[in-house]
């Protein structure tokens, strides 16, 4: 039977995901000195790196048993698996923005938001019963406002900074981001024992630090 496997956010996730699993007392030398494989011996496990909406394709479909990945991707992508720790670590959250000085909730005017989470502001402004326009945006999406495509933004906000030398305020905040640890659903089952092992390990690290 092949070792548990873990799909690991490469960047930021990574680096943290480090620190926590040394703290589990696994070997992680192979991971630091990675090079350019993507596929890594960590102690007993196995870590695939990936970028973040590929960690949870992985896990969905089963090819990894683990994964950890931020909030952010979670709530864009929906799909099946559980999720089951909230590590702490890669903290920001989604806002709403707008340019300083502007009223956006006045008037009857349908509002164009532009993001590049669709899913998730679609779902904030559903439970607000707003109907708006989503454009979906690639780049920097400050830019939608300043050059008048869209009446606002819903983005992801750490310090707030590129907001407002853009000129932008936030006006709303809609989901604190976190790194999480979702589980397959089958292997949930089919490997209980091991699964349950290291979200112990790793919610003891994480208590650690």
């Amino acid at each position: 039977m092949r070792p548990i496997r873990i799909a690991l956010t490469k960047g930021r996730l990574e680096k943290n995901s480090i620190t926590l699993f040394e703290e589990m007392g696994l070997d992680c030398s192979e991971l630091k000195n990675k090079g350019r494989r993507l596929v890594l011996p960590v102690d007993k496990y196995e870590v695939v790196l990936a970028k973040a909406a590929d960690v949870i394709t992985y896990v969905e479909h089963g090819v990894c048993d683990i994964g950890i990945v931020g909030k952010d991707t979670i709530a864009e992508n929906n799909r099946s698996f559980y999720e089951v720790t909230d590590l702490g670590f890669g903290k920001c959250k989604f806002a709403l923005a707008t340019k300083s000085g502007t009223e956006f909730w006045g008037g009857y005017d349908v509002k164009c938001i532009a993001t590049k989470y669709p899913n998730v502001a679609r779902k904030f402004f559903e439970s607000k019963g707003m109907d708006v326009r989503i454009i979906k945006i690639e780049g920097s999406v400050e830019l939608a406002p300043l050059l008048k495509l869209s009446d606002a933004i819903v983005d992801i906000v750490e310090t707030g900074a590129t907001i407002k030398e853009n000129g932008l305020e936030v006006i709303e905040d809609i989901m604190p981001i976190s790194a999480r640890v979702i589980v397959n659903m089958a292997s949930m089952k089919l490997r209980k024992e091991e699964i349950e092992s290291f979200l112990t390990d790793i919610e003891k690290a994480k208590e650690a630090l």
